[in-house]
């Protein structure tokens, strides 16, 4: 059976309607530990939602279950049409994931670690994409350097660059701008932000740095304990939990887990 990911111009199995990600009472249990509980939510093509809460509220668990790497206990997620639990392999070319907690094999070289996410995503044309998205990420001089030599901002970046290979449809992005600074985070955000601009890509982001989920969000999920606790756009909840950024509402939501958890 060939299990590799479909090419990039594999027929679509969705009419063009539907959303590109539509989550459905997903839930994830580890014995007597619920780490994601009855989580609904849904993408449309084009925009940036944003799944936010304090460390073990779920969002890792989301994302892994979101990519087909995890199986829900019990819910649905379909990807662009598709079911990811039964089906992933299906649309597993046209979306990807970045993360700088995933380590890429750290004994290649960059362009080789590219070389080969590439020819696994049936990229055409490998080499000019290569230096296409290394150009834009402005990591051309670290191609030929060994991954494991690399600073912590350096992976970031290169982890994103492996995300883009394929120019996905549908991109999962945790903490796409750890440890980099403010000049180089705020580039990667434009990038980003043109990206989507150019392709009509999905982004579903998981961050902590709330400047960044107001600026890329046109929607967000906040979660604690496994569960959504509320949802709107940046502006709406701003207003509604009468503070004036996000990072005020997020500290709000935070601070009510801990006081459940005392």
């Amino acid at each position: 059976m060939d299990t590799r990911p479909a090419p990039l111009d594999a027929a679509s199995p969705e009419p063009g309607d539907t959303p590109a990600l539509a989550v459905t009472n997903l839930t994830k249990r580890y014995g007597d530990l619920t780490a994601v509980d009855d989580l609904s939510f849904a993408a449309p093509r084009g925009t940036t939602v944003g799944l936010l809460g304090g460390n073990g509220a779920g969002k890792t668990t989301t994302l892994s279950m979101l990519l087909g790497l995890l199986l829900p206990s019990a819910g649905d997620v379909r990807m662009l049409g598709c079911d990811m639990v039964r089906d992933r392999y299906r649309v597993l070319g046209r979306i990807n994931f970045s993360s700088p907690y995933v380590e890429l094999p750290l004994r290649l070289s960059v362009r080789q670690n590219l070389r080969v996410y590439g020819l696994l995503y049936g990229v055409r044309g490998i080499e000019a994409r290569i230096t296409e998205v290394a150009q834009a990420l402005e990591i051309e001089p670290l191609l030929d350097r060994k991954t494991g030599k690399l600073s912590s901002g350096q992976k970031t970046r290169v982890a994103l660059a492996k995300a883009m290979l394929n120019e996905p449809e549908v991109l999962l992005l945790d903490e796409p701008t750890a440890s980099l600074d403010p000049d180089t985070a705020d580039r990667v955000r434009g990038y980003l932000e043109d990206y989507q601009a150019r392709t009509g890509a999905t982004i579903v982001l998981a961050s902590h740095n709330m400047a960044e989920v107001e600026r890329l969000c046109g929607d967000v999920v906040m979660m604690r304990a496994g569960r959504m606790v509320d949802r709107g756009t940046p502006r709406a909840l701003i207003e509604k939990y009468g503070r004036t950024t996000m990072e005020e509402v997020f500290l709000d939501i935070a601070r009510a887990q801990r006081e459940l958890e005392a």
